[in-house]
């Protein structure tokens, strides 16, 4: 991912290891700063976590895996007994930090797997290369959905994203936004609306900063504007992320996908998700079996921004005492999806069957 900040550009990725530290870009600071977390064990890597320093699923993966590693690494003096009760310490301090992203689980279960039989040393090795796996897994997996998805968009294409699916929700390159960016290096001059995605405004102060950096086309909207210019023919091609993929089909996302989903089929336009291997969870039937996640009434009642002498502040919008509902995610139902773009191709409908195929 580009980064232009203070005069330099730089090619950066959203997290990273270095030797038992994670070091990830702060998401609650841009676009107004630019800040590099130093997080020095695993409590700190999974509270960033649960703290929206890190968010979108492929990075919460990567760093969940990483916080595990650390965990084993903190544990590499301790004998068998010792080093398993503290990494089943770790794993349950870090499942508990955000419940509807599915990478995070598997990411998880992987490293323990991988540490699972040997001494505590032959076990610290192989839990900190499984989480470098997964981080490599998934730069090549954004990669790849980049590739296959560009496909998709003809030149000049007006595209609708939601939320933020770009480099800052993974390592690199990202989900949603992989095709545009590929798209623009093939020089077909996409054009991106870019949702708002309230209550954290994800749209607003990533998605539109990473298509800045980029220098690809876009133009903020309000969430409740996206159906106004799809009825106006303004929008080809619909694509988003997913922090879960069930065995039907079903996509838990970001709040307000739904609605796109539902629009887009009223006005004929696809709609696509843009998702790896590591978000699809064969292990859960359908998407009304996911854990919808509430977060802090604050997020709806308060919005954070810079105000007009420069300062960053939080303000309240509406009067003391209002009632507020925070559901961060919902459930598209299968039928309102044209096709997955994942890191082997584009997975059409049937899509019980062409999933459990794909991904067995």
């Amino acid at each position: 991912m580009k980064v232009h900040w203070k005069g330099e550009t730089k090619d950066i990725k959203t997290l990273w290891r270095e030797g038992s530290e994670v070091k990830m870009i702060d998401q609650r600071v841009l676009p107004h700063r630019f800040e590099i977390l130093t997080l020095k064990n695993y409590r700190e890597t999974a509270d960033s976590i649960k703290d929206m320093v890190c968010r979108g699923a492929g990075a919460i993966g990567c760093a969940a895996g990483y916080a595990i590693a650390q965990a084993a690494l903190e544990a590499k003096n301790m004998d068998i007994n010792q080093f398993t009760d503290y990494m089943d310490r770790a794993s349950d301090y870090v499942y508990k930090t955000r419940p509807t992203a599915v990478n995070l689980f598997r990411a998880v279960e992987r490293c323990l797997e991988a540490g699972s039989a040997g001494e505590v040393s032959e076990r610290v090795h192989k839990v900190v290369g499984e989480a470098d796996k997964i981080a490599e897994e998934d730069l090549e997996a954004s990669k790849r959905m980049g590739e296959y998805g560009s496909d998709l968009i003809a030149e000049g294409h007006r595209i609708l994203t939601h939320c933020n699916a770009g480099a800052l929700a993974f390592i690199d390159y990202g989900t949603a936004l992989s095709p545009i960016r590929f798209a623009q290096k093939q020089g077909k001059k996409p054009f991106v609306w870019v949702d708002e995605t309230r209550p954290r405004c994800q749209g607003t102060r990533l998605t539109a900063w990473e298509l800045m950096q980029e220098g690809i086309d876009y133009a903020l909207i309000v969430d409740n504007a996206a159906g106004y210019f799809m009825q106006r023919g303004e929008v080809n091609l619909v694509i988003v992320g997913a922090d879960r993929v069930t065995a039907n089909g079903d996509v838990a996302n970001k709040i307000g996908t739904y609605e796109k989903a539902v629009v887009a089929n009223e006005n004929n336009i696809p709609f696509y998700v843009a998702a790896p291997r590591m978000t699809f969870d064969l292990k859960t039937e359908t998407g009304w079996e996911v854990e919808i996640e509430e977060r802090d009434l604050e997020e709806v009642t308060k919005m954070w921004g810079k105000i007009q002498e420069g300062e960053l502040k939080n303000i309240q919008i509406p009067a003391d005492g209002t009632v507020a509902r925070n559901p961060s995610f919902d459930i598209t139902p299968a039928r309102y999806i044209s096709g997955f773009i994942t890191e082997k191709g584009i997975i059409k409908p049937p899509f019980e069957e062409n999933i459990r195929k794909n991904f067995k």
